[in-house]
């Protein structure tokens, strides 16, 4: 039995879109904050002594503020024929969004949320069930059916003053 679960393990294709390590670069990464329009959160995005992205900060509502999130640009990546996006990650037990973009200049993304519980885990996040959404608002516009993605977003806006931290190992997409 365990070689039947092996083997098809082995068999589940994947498509890795950052698998960070000691020597991973950050290029195509930037971070943005509610400072782009008068707030006053902050963070900052690294690569840590393990190898793992490390992406900590502090939400401030200040200003109509709240929120901080770290984008990676690309090149269009064909998800077509993949179920599912699955980040490694060791958050703080708080609530995270996920978000991805079919072309970077869209104004809105497809989003989805996971809570971390202090460990590592492999959130698992069914691409069919996430949803258009600009500035906090869903669209009425079908959730994502797959195809070309460009862009890829981890926010944390939970609506209250709080620090964060979450640890990334990898991100990628599954095919079941």
């Amino acid at each position: 039995m365990l070689l039947l679960i092996v083997i098809a393990f082995l068999q589940m294709n994947t498509m890795v879109l950052y698998d960070f390590n000691k020597t991973a670069t950050l290029d195509g990464w930037y971070r943005v904050n509610d400072d782009v329009m008068g707030g006053r959160s902050t963070c900052s995005f690294k690569i840590n002594e393990e190898g793992n992205a490390l992406f900590t900060g502090q939400i401030s509502l200040e200003n109509n503020g709240g929120f901080s999130s770290v984008h990676y640009r690309f090149s269009p990546l064909e998800t077509t024929g993949y179920q599912f996006m699955m980040l490694r990650v060791k958050g703080d037990g708080k609530r995270y969004q996920v978000r991805i973009k079919n072309r970077a200049g869209d104004y809105y993304s497809y989003i989805a949320y996971f809570t971390t519980t202090g460990e590592w885990q492999d959130i698992r996040i069914p691409l069919k069930d996430m949803y258009p959404s600009f500035r906090g608002r869903t669209l009425d516009m079908p959730n994502f059916e797959g195809g070309k993605i460009e862009e890829f977003a981890l926010l944390i806006g939970n609506k209250k003053e709080e620090a964060f931290s979450i640890e990334i190992d990898k991100i990628q997409f599954l095919e079941e």
